[in-house]
């Protein structure tokens, strides 16, 4: 069986930035075994696999350990692609996930995704927060849902860019993953990010659309605004415009292709 493959590079304009994804677009289901073994084989964040149904696409996304609920970046990617390299023609692609019904458009070069907004709770700072990051966070929450995203909050961009976790200490706290952020007025930006999720099998995600649907809503309760430049502090960087609507958040950003192959099984 031949099968293709596609790479892009999202939430950047520039190829080896932002966040690296792989798409297969698949006419039938194959056996989810064999999606989590291409996924863990492409060695990537995320692999997106689609297949058409109605008007839009079901859409699925692997980590190389597991399927995850939601992800933006793989997202995006999966959009450039179907636009640029698949054919499709409508302005505006609806996926149809785990997480609900997502709607991705064109708006001019970026490219806009409807996700719900994920609200948080505030919770302790414990002490195992600063040993598993060399430095204390100033706040603490985790997303309501259950299982959901740790949110630690420093006192500045340039600590959030200078954390060295310790992974093995970073898994116990979350198992969803720890997001890291800061107000980011000096970086040129009104908030800055790195998130971290060794326990699915990503130590440091280059760019994370799932975490800009949590920090969305909680920046805007902390700042008082509801459109925001967000920059994620990660080697390979990204930056994302996100808006809160209501219960949505809009996440734009830009991808570039990098990969056209086939896979053999």
């Amino acid at each position: 069986m031949q099968l293709p493959i596609y790479q892009a590079d999202a939430f950047t304009s520039q190829l080896f930035g932002g966040n690296p994804a792989a798409l297969v677009p698949l006419q039938q289901w194959l056996a989810d075994d064999v999606l989590q073994a291409i996924a863990a084989e492409n060695n990537l964040a995320e692999t997106a696999f689609t297949v058409p149904s109605g008007r839009g696409y079901e859409l699925r996304w692997f980590t190389p350990a597991v399927e995850v609920p939601l992800c933006g970046h793989a997202t995006l990617a999966s959009a450039h692609l179907l636009w640029t390299e698949l054919g499709c023609l409508e302005e505006e692609i609806r996926f149809f996930t785990r997480s609900g019904e997502l709607r991705v458009r064109r708006e001019g070069e970026l490219i806009a995704m409807d996700f719900p907004a994920q609200g948080t709770r505030p919770v302790e700072v414990q002490q195992s927060f600063a040993e598993a990051f060399g430095i204390g966070p100033r706040r603490a929450a985790t997303e309501t849902r259950e299982g959901g995203k740790l949110v630690l909050e420093f006192d500045s961009a340039e600590q959030v860019a200078s954390l060295s976790p310790d992974f093995a200490r970073v898994v116990p706290l979350s198992a969803d993953g720890v997001i890291c952020t800061a107000v980011g007025e000096p970086l040129g930006c009104d908030f800055a990010s790195r998130f971290f999720a060794p326990g699915i099998g990503i130590d440091e995600d280059p760019v994370t659309g799932s975490a800009h649907t949590v920090l969305t809503p909680y920046w805007a309760e902390r700042l008082d605004q509801t459109r925001f430049r967000a920059l994620q502090l990660s080697p390979r960087g990204g930056e994302l415009e996100c808006e809160l609507n209501g219960d949505r958040v809009l996440l734009r950003g830009a991808a570039v292709t990098y990969l056209r192959g086939q896979i053999s099984l």
